[in-house]
């Protein structure tokens, strides 16, 4: 005998306040998560903050609520630098941060914000995906129990303030420099004494003469530093990075029990919050430069000679960690192989294409 369709649901009422059937799937499929981030960065740095931000937010509306996601800028919970071991023992779920911070555990963390004269940004999100990149640095950051993805770019950023002009190498002597990465290695060989200080700290530092320079980000940033009241001269390009990666670093531990669907979401959440970073920069960073300048900013390019020198010492450089360190040697090398192939088209495409526009500016 078919059952009624009063019996049916009288029945199923009862099953379930008895708990014997399970919730729907879609209650299955969004289980309650809740994570806390500490970032690298202070919270008046918008843009680069306002990245963690943003990918939060995604994250949480991709869930309808259900991953929580909450943020807190350096020094909230553990000073920036910091930020990579708090998430390897756990205290924290993830981090939004740099891994060329960490370069003094492994110089190879250097390729996953950029080195000097290595790629721009686009191509380091290429090599990212397509050269090798996220499984040399993420091999190198199992060490340390976490993992990462990519989650923000800068593009090329400016070369900092300085209390004193530069014309040539002999002005580096000496020079009390605010630099991370493996860039401040490649400036010590022309006998800059680099510091690592942490964006905060940035602006008191110079303020009270402790550092004679400080490169930070760029325009936008730089301005929100107010590193334009204590020095004058402002130089470019950054050439230590060419296209800052910064990254979501995530204790392995949590990610590994992240449902599959719910590390989609954050991947994907994580990339929107790249483009948006880059975007953002693109447009606040113009309108800076100007305000800068009308401060009374010098703006000058590095001389030939620094950059000259400067290569040079980041070739010796490279050559002296890849002959101790493997996985350094395996980074150097893709890059390496895939710049050569990526300077060529962007030379006849990108570069042609840019460089005719800033020569017939102002002409329509």
């Amino acid at each position: 005998m078919v059952p009624s369709r009063r019996a049916f649901v009288g029945a199923s009422a009862a099953t379930l306040a008895s708990g014997g059937l399970a919730a729907p799937a879609i209650a299955q499929s969004q289980p309650q998560v809740k994570w806390r981030l500490t970032s690298s960065f202070p919270r008046s740095l918008d843009t680069i903050y306002g990245t963690a931000q943003m990918f939060a937010r995604f994250v949480a509306e991709a869930t309808d609520g259900a991953f929580q996601i909450q943020t807190f800028p350096a020094g909230e919970i553990v000073p920036g630098l910091q930020a990579l071991d708090s998430v390897s023992t756990g205290a924290v779920d993830c981090a939004q941060t740099a891994t060329y911070f960490y370069s003094g555990k492994d110089p190879t963390l250097a390729f996953g914000t950029g080195v000097p004269f290595g790629f721009n940004s686009r191509q380091q999100h290429s090599w990212w995906f397509f050269g090798g990149g996220a499984e040399i640095i993420n091999g190198v950051l199992a060490k340390y129990n976490v993992t990462s993805i990519p989650m923000g770019n800068s593009g090329c950023q400016m070369g900092g303030f300085f209390r004193k002009e530069l014309n040539d190498v002999a002005d580096l002597k000496g020079l009390k420099f605010r630099i991370g990465g493996i860039g401040g290695q490649v400036l010590a060989k022309l006998g800059v004494v680099p510091q690592q200080i942490a964006p905060g700290d940035v602006f008191p530092a110079l303020e009270r003469g402790s550092i004679d320079a400080a490169e930070f980000v760029g325009p936008y940033d730089d301005e929100k530093l107010g590193l334009v009241k204590v020095a004058k001269y402002y130089y470019y390009p950054g050439w230590w990075e060419g296209g800052a990666m910064l990254h979501l670093v995530v204790n392995a531990q949590k990610w590994a029990a992240l449902p599959k669907h719910y590390q989609a979401i954050v991947r994907n959440a994580a990339e929107a919050a790249n483009n948006w970073m880059l975007a953002k920069y693109d447009s606040v960073n113009p309108p800076a430069l100007r305000r800068l300048v009308q401060q009374g900013v010098e703006l000058r390019p590095f001389p030939a000679p620094i950059m000259e020198a400067g290569y040079k010492a980041a070739q010796d450089l490279y050559a002296e960690l890849a002959a101790s360190n493997a996985a350094f040697k395996q980074a150097l090398d893709s890059m390496n192989a895939i710049r050569a192939d990526q300077l060529v088209w962007w030379q006849i495409a990108e570069y042609a294409f840019d460089g005719f526009n800033i020569r017939t500016r102002g002409k329509s």
